[in-house]
This record gives structure tokens, sequence and C-alpha cells, in this order.
């Protein structure tokens, strides 16, 4: 099949790559020069585990061209452009509505556009208006692709979910996928239905996040421990032991964004979601506490206090800084300088903190002579830590729960604290 891609971003490129690896031919389009400069020269301009040595072996059957109209023998084509949130929550579709203006002269006949951007429901309703064709089939096609895991994900996904009524269409699309997925996880939906699933989704999820870090709050007050109460929770099926990591909060380009417009989506049509509501305060709410945590152990020393914070992305497995939480933290600690590094994201974190963040080379260079280390993304680059030897008195402050708490502990010079434990 010859497919294209609208968009080279976490998700468009992660969906090319694996669908030319199904031995499709596949145009990835986008209109940033800069970024298609790199790709055109062989490099994934992003951080993707595996995306480099996938595309390596695939780049035969993959072009990537700033020119709209190689849609034009294109059977399918999927939208993957930003739908970033606006100021007041809602999702903006500026993008998502111009790339299918700028893609309608060029369809051909009978062909298939797939929407895997993020949408509120009606989106590909209007998106059918604005083709304005009745021989040109409009789906709902949500990703569910974790950053860091986009490729596990692609290729073992929980679920496809096909939004159409068009029987035949949605055949096509199962087809594209059976030979490598099993026919059980490829569903249909109406159109609204799958715009949905992928909101409530992520709300769901991202309310999970919340409701343990409200937990680990409770657990550092009673002399209880998170990770124990987590493990115990999720040990029922019924609950799953799937993001109960107590932390810093959720972020990135999809949780923030996703919960606002699904309440600006609620709002709109007067249903009160108190409980995805409730999420998006806490959530924001987490990253101003933990600053002021880490403030608070800053005031306590006496003299000129080293900080170093180990993590920028919001999560590991990215380079990808949106909503970060931990972007959030270092801007709001109160200290000048603050060391940091991040196995990935230094380069994107450079353009969002301001001079007073020096950003080292090495793991080692941000810890030297720390007095507190700040543990807020949860990269496995960061249990170096337990086999450092610390010269003079050390706080560690393990926002994540990704160190080994008894060797920590044990260890000479070093107070060692972790999230949602007595305080």
């Amino acid at each position: 099949m010859k497919i294209a891609v609208i968009g080279s971003g976490y998700v468009g490129l992660p969906t090319a790559c694996g669908l030319a690896s199904f031995g499709n031919n596949v145009v990835c389009i986008d209109n940033d020069p800069q970024k298609l400069t790199t790709l055109q020269s062989g490099i994934i301009p992003l951080y993707e585990e595996g995306l480099q040595e996938l595309y390596e072996t695939v780049k035969d059957k993959l072009t990537f061209t700033g020119d709209i109209s190689s849609v034009k023998d294109a059977e399918l084509i999927i939208l993957a452009v930003g739908t970033p949130m606006s100021d007041d929550g809602s999702a903006n579709l500026e993008y998502i509505f111009q790339a299918t203006k700028d893609i309608k002269p060029y369809l051909q006949k009978d062909a298939i556009v797939a929407t895997k951007s993020t949408v509120p429901i009606g989106t590909n309703d209007e998106i059918e208006n604005i083709i304005n064709r009745p021989d040109i089939a409009v789906i709902s096609m949500p990703e569910f692709l974790r950053e860091g895991y986009a490729l596990y994900d692609f290729f073992n996904p929980d679920r496809i979910i096909i939004g159409t009524d068009n029987i035949s269409v949605y055949n096509k699309i199962r087809d594209l996928y059976s030979s490598h997925i099993p026919a059980e996880k490829i569903i249909r939906t109406n159109r609204h239905s799958a715009e949905l699933i992928k909101y409530a989704s992520n709300a769901f999820l991202a309310t999970k996040i919340q409701f343990i870090n409200e937990i680990s709050d409770l657990c550092e007050q009673v002399d209880a421990d998170v990770s124990d109460v987590a493990a115990g929770m999720g040990m029922d099926t019924r609950i799953g032991r799937k993001f109960l990591n107590a932390g810093i909060g959720y972020g990135g380009s999809c949780f923030p964004k996703d919960t606002n417009a699904l309440k600006y989506m609620a709002d709109k049509h007067g249903v009160n979601l108190g409980l995805v509501s409730s999420t998006i305060k806490g959530n924001h709410d987490r990253r101003f506490n933990i600053a002021n945590r880490v403030n608070k152990y800053i005031s306590d020393i006496e003299g000129k206090a080293r900080v170093a914070v180990l993590g920028l992305a919001f999560k590991n497995g990215t380079d990808d800084i949106r909503y970060s939480p931990a972007i959030d933290i270092i801007k709001n600690i109160n200290h000048n300088p603050i060391y940091a590094y991040d196995p990935r994201a230094m380069d994107n974190a450079r353009k969002e903190l301001g001079p007073n963040v020096i950003f080292t080379e090495t793991l080692k260079d941000c810890i030297s002579d720390a007095d507190i280390i700040a543990i807020l993304t949860e990269w496995s680059d960061f249990k170096a830590l337990e086999k450092e030897s610390f010269a003079k008195k050390t706080l560690i402050l393990d926002y994540r729960n990704i160190l080994d708490e008894p060797t920590m502990r044990s260890k000479p010079n070093v107070i060692y604290k972790r999230i949602g434990q007595k305080i």
C-alpha cells in the first residue's frame, strides 16, 4: 500500500517507520525545512529508543518531503500533526484543519484519510466537511504510542481503534495491520467513540497518577510507605500496578493537554467532570509542592549549598520536555546556580531554562560535591548513585523512588529520602 503520513514528530515518525517495516511504501510529509534536511540526511531528529535503527532497515521504503502533492498516489493518508493546548484548555485544531485543506486537491479516488492526531469529538466530521467528497473516507484512528516505548507499542499494541461506519474501509485498514497484529486487538467503533476513547484513556491514567500522589502525601504523615501501598493495591487485578508510581506529577505532550481538552469538551456540553478537574488542579499544584520541599531543604543547610538535579525530560526514554514537571520544579527552586543533567533532554532544556542552570556533561560532574541531589526523572542511568561514594554529607531526594533503599541508607554521609515515606 502507498501511505502518506502528514507530520514527522513523536507520532508520525514511529508510525511511518513501523508501516514501512510492514512492506508499505511510505512518504512522510512535513513543513519544517530544518527537520526535513535532517531527515533527508538519514538522521532521526528526535530520540525514541530503536527508531534510528529501525529507520536504517526501512529507508528504501520511506521518503521525506515537504511537497504536499506527494499524497496524490496514496491510498491511505494519516494525519499526525500537533493539536497543542490553547490558552482556554481546548485543543488547537489549526494545524490539522490546515493539513486537511492542503491535501484536499491531491487526494486520489477512494483514498482513506485517517486521523491519528488526538482531536476532540466531532473533529473528523469537520475534516469530512472540508474535504467534501463522497468518494473519500474519513476515519478516526487514535494513536496509543507511549513516548520512550513508541516502537514497542506500535508492534505490540493493546488495541487498534478504527472509527468508521464503513465496513469495507474498516476491512481495508484491518488488513493493513492484521498480518502483524492479532485480529482480536483490532476493533471498530463509530468516529465519535474513537475520538473519545483516546481522551478518556489518558484522563483515566492521569487520574491514577494523581491519586497515588495524594496517597503518597498521606503516607508521609502516617508513617506508611507508598511503595508498599501501591504494590498491595496493584495486586488487585481490577486496579493493576501500572501508573501507581508516586512522583512529581505527569507531564508530556499528551496527559496535560488531553485532560484539559476533555474538561473543555465536557464544560461545553454541560457535563461536570469533577474527577478530571481535580486531577488537573492536583497535578498542577504537585510540581510547586515539590519545589517548595527542595527550597526548604536548601534553607536548612548552613552556608552556600551546591544543588544538583537529575532529570529534565518529562519521563525516561525521551528527550521531550513539553509540560515536564522537572522543568517547572527547577524554575521554582530558589537557588543559583543549579547543576543539571539528563541523558537525552539537555539540548531541549537549554532553550527553556535560564542562565542560573549549569548543564553538566556527565552524571558524575553534576553530583560532584553536591549537598543536595534531587532525582526528577526515572532514568535507569541514575541508579549509578547506588555505586557512588560521597565524601561529605549529601541529601539525596529520590522523587521517583528508583534507587535501592537499603543500599542508599547504608552509605556513609548519605541522607536518603524517598517520596511517600514519613518526612
